[in-house]
């Protein structure tokens, strides 16, 4: 499948779906049209949503199953610990919600009021929303379009009465398509500060990181860092390393070398990461591990990036009592 011509004069050109480049495009009608060249309305009103929300972080990776949603409820969870702190946590992942689980939140439903759809409160400072909280059972298949994904995910950032917010956290699924470009599109005009990718340590992740990170350059996404997942499992009996997926091409320490994007953390794989226990709201995830004790909580790395025009960006992998945390801090430019 052949991607959209590097040298495509864009909607917005007069060259729009005429020129020799958009040959065998499937938009070239679109544009030729010039139906494209029109700004979605909807921008604006999502720019002016979103002027209550302070910092704006999209979590990505261009491959499944490398824990995304499991490090963006670790975060929530982290940035939420500071009661003075609001968060929200947006599951993007419109055909596998997995955050209404992971969050313990299975069964509760969106509800509605003059000032649009209230998100679901796991705390009093911590509100989620996801397309699983609309399906009547967690097994119905979400089998939609594009366009479809785009009006829902249009309808998260425009509709949800997000409140002030000191940080939106954006689970996004896997690769670089309708979620990512809308997501991306919608949030420009309003500022986002940067995407944490996640990686695991195997060449068949990174590949598809390295898409996720090109992706990044073409829509001018700022990237605040690569977190390595899965780096390693250390057994709680006999304490030895074992490499469950081998760094064979030097993990995401070399491609972050090579690429020159900052290597924010590397998390072991630990059991007692996935262990749940029960609150009232149901099950949380949790270390349940003494402190400093579990593998993944020790601080492996801080680093610190600006991007342009903006401020400076510390994310540090930490712990907070029995909580795996990364927590963003914001400073003023150096």
């Amino acid at each position: 499948m052949e991607e959209v011509p590097h040298d495509c004069p864009g909607v917005g050109s007069a060259q729009a779906g005429r020129g020799a480049s958009c040959q065998g495009c499937p938009n070239q009608g679109l544009c030729a049209s010039g139906a494209g060249a029109a700004p979605d309305p909807a921008i604006e009103e999502i720019k002016e949503k979103m002027k209550t929300v302070k910092h704006k972080i999209l979590v990505l990776s261009g491959k499944g199953g490398v824990g995304k949603s499991t490090f963006s409820a670790h975060l929530a969870h982290g940035l939420a610990e500071d009661e003075n702190t609001q968060v929200a946590l947006l599951d993007i992942d419109i055909c596998g919600p997995s955050i209404p689980k992971i969050m313990g939140l299975e069964g509760e439903q969106v509800h509605q009021s003059g000032s649009g759809w209230s998100p679901v409160f796991l705390e009093d400072n911590l509100g989620v929303m996801s397309v699983g909280f609309l399906l009547s059972s967690p097994d119905d298949a979400v089998i939609w379009r594009g366009p479809k994904k785009n009006g829902m995910i249009k309808q998260f950032l425009r509709d949800v009465d997000w409140g002030e917010v000191d940080y939106l956290i954006v689970d996004t699924p896997p690769g670089t398509s309708d979620e990512h470009l809308s997501a991306v599109q919608y949030l420009a005009a309003a500022h986002i500060d940067g995407a944490v990718i996640i990686t695991t340590p195997q060449e068949v992740s990174l590949q598809d990181v390295r898409k996720e990170i090109s992706f990044c350059h073409k829509v001018k996404l700022p990237i605040i860092g690569v977190v390595e997942n899965m780096s390693g499992f250390i057994c709680p009996k006999c304490q030895k390393e074992t490499q469950i997926f081998p760094p064979t091409t030097g993990g995401a320490e070399v491609m972050c070398h090579d690429l020159k994007i900052p290597l924010l953390g590397k998390v072991p794989l630990d059991p007692r990461i996935g262990i749940r226990f029960r609150l009232k709201a149901g099950y949380r995830i949790s270390l349940e591990a003494s402190r400093g004790r579990c593998p993944a909580c020790p601080v492996y790395r801080e680093s610190r990036r600006s991007p342009p025009c903006t401020r400076l960006l510390s994310v540090r992998v930490a712990t907070k009592d029995s909580l795996f945390w990364l927590k963003p801090r914001i400073h003023q430019p150096l």
